[in-house]
């Protein structure tokens, strides 16, 4: 006189359904007991300021976390390419003060000294050495006399 007791495969169903929605409420209950972040503790809350200013805040955070996302590979490229440029500023930057040094050298070599017998490429060393701390332009004088 045992009866077999038969489990209906869709009641088995619903009890698992009904055990989820129990644990997706007690998941849902503490997400909402979650700390709010220290920003916006001391800027919302002790500070005190507006809320319409914390909704932009948080549209523009998931703004940027789905450009992120979708623009992945753009953005390496981008950041790569102000990196590079990054390093090889001092370079470039060097390279042209040197060259306005030598062009204002040669302009007062040109003017101050007497260089009658001096081609161009001696007059670019001339600068050149006197960018660089040389004192060979003072004896060009020296030379002429």
């Amino acid at each position: 006189m045992n009866k077999k007791e038969t489990i209906n495969p869709k009641e088995a169903r619903n009890q698992n359904y009904e055990g989820k929605k129990m644990n997706s409420a007690e998941n849902s209950k503490k997400k909402k007991d979650k700390d709010l972040p220290w920003w916006v503790e001391f800027l919302f809350v002790q500070i005190g300021l507006p809320d319409k200013l914390l909704i932009k805040i948080l549209k523009t955070k998931k703004k940027a976390k789905e450009l992120i996302k979708d623009d992945k590979k753009s953005l390496i490229t981008f950041f790569f390419i102000i990196i590079t440029l990054a390093y090889f500023y001092p370079v470039i930057k060097h390279a042209k003060n040197q060259l306005n040094c030598e062009a204002i050298a040669r302009d007062y070599i040109i003017k101050n000294k007497n260089i009658i017998g001096l081609n161009k490429r001696e007059l670019k060393m001339l600068s050149t050495n006197f960018c660089f701390g040389g004192e060979e332009i003072y004896e060009i004088e020296n030379l002429k006399n």
